[in-house]
């Protein structure tokens, strides 16, 4: 397993930017398919978008298509979450996942209790 430590969130207008990362201790972070999600107050956890680790395949949810972009640098064990166009309904706690040779079709519906996973970093959107 992996230990992950998420940041880059904070408060941001309607229409902003803001680019998390997902720091991975270990040296297999290669092996690790990578993937975002948000839990907003009251609401179950949701798959936000996913990196794979072989060839750098990437899925997002609908919610993200076309505003946000995953992406990782093996070099820095680092995956990032670069989020544009921010809207009020973005605001929510970011997590960040990680699972050694999983699809990412498998990362998106990944629960809690499998894999690693990292504290979260709050996003906040005014509108």
């Amino acid at each position: 397993q992996v230990q992950l430590v998420e940041s880059g969130g904070g408060l941001v207008q309607a229409g902003g930017s803001l680019r998390l990362s997902c720091a991975a201790s270990g040296r297999t972070f290669s092996t690790y398919t990578m993937g975002w999600f948000r839990q907003a107050p009251g609401k179950e956890r949701d798959f936000v978008a996913a990196i794979s680790w072989s060839r750098g395949g990437t899925l997002y949810a609908d919610s993200a298509k076309g505003r946000f972009t995953i992406s990782r640098d093996n070099a820095k064990n680092t995956a990032y979450l670069q989020m544009n166009s921010l809207k009020p309904e973005d605001t929510a706690v970011y997590y960040c996942a990680a699972a050694q040779y999983l699809t990412v079709q498998a990362m998106a519906i990944m629960k809690e209790g499998f894999g690693s996973w990292g504290q979260g970093t709050q996003v906040t959107v005014s509108s």
